[in-house]
């Protein structure tokens, strides 16, 4: 069994593991992982100290194969104090995942810090959350998952973290490894449960906006979750560690009746 989400094979190529398994799909890999790999290969892309990643943007071009997929990094537009990249996660000649993060000057303004959400409760308040009750799937099973009171239908409140590296003998920045959990929001709230004769409602992007740079290994999500009347939705989460809330998350669904 593999410790890992990926084994990094050299020249930008990265092997998904069954950690990275979605599930939609037994042969497609979630989301979740596949962002943390793009956003580590976002930081690592000519870093410079004065710089922090302040958004990332990722659209989900198609099914992401659970396969050795290959990873390319270019700078789209350069600066001194702003700075934007692009990220492409490609298998077999096609884009499945496509990112594009801003780099933002960092200065002192603790003087005028401030934030106008409520920091959650900690994950010792939760109760054990068996996500894998609800969804299959190896990333599912990869994840610890602790439910805040209060969970519902439509809303919860629930803190991640996983045992298991990103990448083989790499070490990954918190940023990239809470960032690597993010995409599970659209899963610890559900408004109707999936699968058949029910409902799917996959996400087709995963918009990331900080606020200030995340520590720690524990990820909170405070998510509702909407369904409009017109085949779409939106996932909306406020990002937490244990210091605070530290940015958020927005997914837009597509909404498809099952048989």
């Amino acid at each position: 069994m593999a410790d890992s989400y990926y084994r990094n094979l050299g020249n930008g190529r990265y092997e998904a593991t069954i950690h990275a398994q979605g599930a939609w799909n037994d042969h497609e890999q979630h989301m979740a992982p596949g962002s943390g790999l793009l956003a580590h290969c976002l930081e690592h892309f000519e870093p410079r100290e004065n710089l922090l990643m302040a958004r990332i943007s990722y659209e989900i071009l198609g099914l992401i194969p659970l396969d050795t997929v290959e990873v390319s990094v270019r700078m789209v537009r350069p600066g001194r104090t702003i700075e934007l990249l692009e990220a492409e996660m490609n298998h077999g000649g096609r884009t499945a995942i496509r990112a594009r993060a801003w780099r933002l000057a960092a200065s002192d303004t603790a003087s005028v810090a401030a934030t106008e959400e409520e920091p959650l409760p900690g994950p010792d308040e939760g109760v054990e959350h068996d996500a894998v009750a609800e969804w299959p799937g190896g990333y599912i099973q990869s994840i610890e998952a602790r439910r805040l009171p209060g969970h519902r239908p439509g809303r919860g409140r629930v803190w991640l973290r996983t045992p298991h590296p990103l990448i083989e003998g790499e070490a990954s920045s918190d940023l990239v490894r809470l960032i690597g959990l993010m995409d599970t929001a659209n899963g610890i709230a559900t408004r109707v449960p999936p699968g058949p004769g029910s409902w799917a409602f996959p996400n087709v992007d995963l918009q990331v906006h900080l606020h200030r740079q995340p520590r720690g290994e524990w990820l909170g999500l405070d998510t509702r979750v909407t369904f409009g009347g017109n085949g779409i939705g939106l996932t909306s989460s406020v990002l937490h560690d244990l210091e605070g809330p530290f940015g958020r998350t927005e997914q837009i669904l597509t909404l498809r009746k099952l048989s």
